[in-house]
């Protein structure tokens, strides 16, 4: 198995080295395994999607005008 090595910043560290009890490297592997779920599922639903690149960039600024206008 691959080895990848992180960094923390330290007030970060701190707090994992609050909770020995826990095994860091499980949790980071656990969190990207997750993260690779949602990129294979959001893949699969983009496989099926007739918009563009440029379609999906003005619908976003669309909703960021309206929801700017809603909070202003």
């Amino acid at each position: 198995m691959p080895n990848m090595t992180l960094s923390v910043d330290e007030k970060l560290h701190k707090e994992m080295m609050a909770h020995p009890e826990l095994k860091w490297s499980e949790v980071a592997r656990k969190a990207f395994e997750k993260k690779i779920r949602e990129l294979h599922w959001m893949n699969k639903i983009l496989e099926k999607s007739k918009l563009t690149e440029k379609d999906a960039e003005e619908m976003g600024h669309k909703i960021k005008g309206e929801i700017r206008k809603r909070f202003s």
